[in-house]
């Protein structure tokens, strides 16, 4: 053929002896002969190593009320008073929305009469909780 596209409107015969089905390909060789061939050249395995479980981390247990509390708040907080937290709310037997609302009730009661912390008055430095 030319350098010319073929028409699909012409009534040509168009020459396609040079069309063929692919030849099949050689079966792949066995998996013990590549695993020995790729350890005797110190190729890396692909296959996932087996992993050592992590450290031990104590569970919780599930924890599903029905409150009507329906808004969530995520915070970060050190290990230890989160686990304090959850300590206090197991002790009293309260649930952990009702445990946050005792501890901000709690936090009102203690800084009442401190309303320079809230900007009134003269500013005090703010020191951080150890």
């Amino acid at each position: 053929m030319g350098s010319e596209r073929a028409s699909v409107f012409e009534e040509e015969d168009l020459d396609i002896s040079g069309f063929a089905p692919k030849a099949a390909e050689p079966p792949a060789p066995p998996l013990e002969k590549i695993r020995a061939v790729s350890e005797g050249a110190s190729f890396r395995s692909r296959e996932p190593r087996a992993v050592a479980p992590p450290a031990a981390r104590t569970e919780r247990e599930r924890r599903r009320f029905r409150t009507g509390r329906n808004v969530q708040l995520n915070i970060k907080a050190r290990s230890e008073a989160i686990d304090a937290f959850y300590a206090i709310a197991d002790r009293e037997g309260w649930v952990l929305g009702e445990a946050f609302e005792h501890a901000v009730e709690a936090l009102e009661r203690a800084l009442a009469g401190k309303s320079e912390v809230f900007g009134e008055g003269e500013a005090k430095p703010r020191r951080r909780l150890a």
